[in-house]
């Protein structure tokens, strides 16, 4: 009775998962905003959307401007040099949409996440040196989670190859964009917190400063409050200490290398004092390219935490390590419309065997951060800016299969 009931729901899966697809199959009609402006088709910046090309990282870099290339019909003359002022405001909408089954201890779970996500987006230019750029999450897992990505940029600053960016943003940009892979599973290293301290790698509340040095080194610093970007009174930050984020990287050819620093502190109230946690990043990635179809990525990085449950006694000291593996294939090149990719997380943390009863108290679900976990992606464009994909998923430490087929449109 049971292989028949497991039977039974693998096939119900399977169903919805062709169902996914077959809905997925409609034409979306429709361009996202930057292409829009140029009148381009969306692999001049992406292969495929949401994953950006070189050029499209440097359209990103240039303030979301193609240099000699700006449309007069983009603006209207007002007769002031001083107003840019766009005839319309460009606006973006991204659906993310799955149906998931997970089988894990003989119990199976099928799931209709339709859709997972809906956001809305904009972004360009203020003035010639000038853009911002946000996007608000009108739905994710049926909740407003609200605006995320929102800032100011400023290109070019005393005519060098400088940018400054003063807003809310992730703190791994300059690493890898979470928001730009490919997988529904996540770079978890990015998103993982110890004890009750809050800060990880995901959003944050600062300014950014990047600058490409003539001889190829491009070097990035962040200044950040640390505690994300939930919501606050009066005072966004809750402590006095602002975290640093110092980055470089150089790309020779087809690789690239990089190497960061995170310095970070939280306190928290205790009695009638307050009691810190210093901590502190370091870690170092790559990128390699194998010609145009293939792209290579990887993330090492380690956090030690001083006292992370914020323990006015017998605090003692933690190692968190982890990074990702990431193997992109454009099966027909950048132009095709097949695309593979394969992603390795692995998270190793010492925090549950240092503090035993207080990691048991946090977290009821866990029995450690620990997380080893493969992902295999196929994903195909029925447009340019439709996307469907199919993603089996294998969690290591809880031994759990997840398949998930679903589509991501952007118009």
């Amino acid at each position: 009775m049971t292989s028949m009931m497991g039977h039974t729901r693998w096939t119900a899966a399977a169903a919805i998962a062709a169902a996914v697809v077959c809905f997925a199959a409609g034409d979306c009609g429709a361009i996202p905003a930057f292409a829009r402006k140029y009148r381009m088709s969306c692999t001049t910046c992406h292969a495929p959307a949401p994953r950006l090309k070189p050029y499209g990282e440097d359209f990103a870099g240039n303030g979301y401007r193609l240099e000699g290339k700006e449309p007069t019909r983009h603006t209207f003359e007002t007769g002031d040099s001083l107003l840019t002022l766009v005839r319309e405001l460009p606006l973006s909408i991204r659906v993310d949409a799955y149906a998931t089954f997970a089988a894990r201890d003989g119990q199976d779970q099928a799931d209709l996440k339709t859709p997972y996500g809906i956001k809305i987006m904009s972004g360009g230019n203020i003035a010639t040196n000038v853009i911002y750029y946000i996007y608000f999450y009108l739905s994710e897992r049926g909740e407003v989670a609200g605006v995320e990505d929102a800032f100011i940029g400023f290109n070019d600053l005393f005519g060098a190859d400088l940018d400054l960016a003063i807003g809310q943003f992730q703190v791994s940009d300059p690493l890898f964009k979470r928001e730009l892979r490919l997988t529904i599973e996540d770079y978890e290293i990015y998103r993982t917190r110890v004890g009750a301290t809050g800060t990880n790698l995901t959003y944050d509340r600062g300014i950014l400063a990047s600058y490409a040095t003539p001889f190829g080194t491009d070097l990035v610093a962040e200044v950040v409050n640390g505690n994300g970007i939930g919501a606050a009174g009066n005072i966004f930050d809750d402590d006095d200490w602002k975290n640093v984020l110092v980055r470089g990287s150089h790309g020779v050819g087809p690789v690239r290398l990089g190497a960061f620093g995170y310095l970070c502190n939280a306190h928290e109230a205790s009695g009638t004092a307050y009691v810190a946690n210093e901590h502190r990043y370091w870690g170092v990635d790559g990128t390699v390219d194998v010609g145009s179809a293939i792209q290579l990525n990887w993330q090492y990085l380690e956090r030690t935490d001083d006292n992370p449950f914020f323990l006015e006694e017998g605090a003692g000291r933690t190692k968190t390590r982890g990074g990702f593996l990431e193997a992109i294939w454009a099966v027909r090149g950048e132009l095709g419309r097949s695309f593979v990719t394969f992603l390795y997380n692995y998270v190793e943390s010492d925090v549950h065997e240092v503090y035993p009863g207080r990691f048991a108290d946090t977290n009821a679900r866990k029995t450690s951060l620990d997380y080893r976990a493969e992902a295999l992606n196929y994903s195909y464009l029925l447009r340019r800016n439709f996307r469907i994909s199919t993603e089996l998923q294998y969690r290591e430490i809880d031994e759990e299969w997840n398949v998930a087929a679903g589509f991501t449109a952007a118009f």
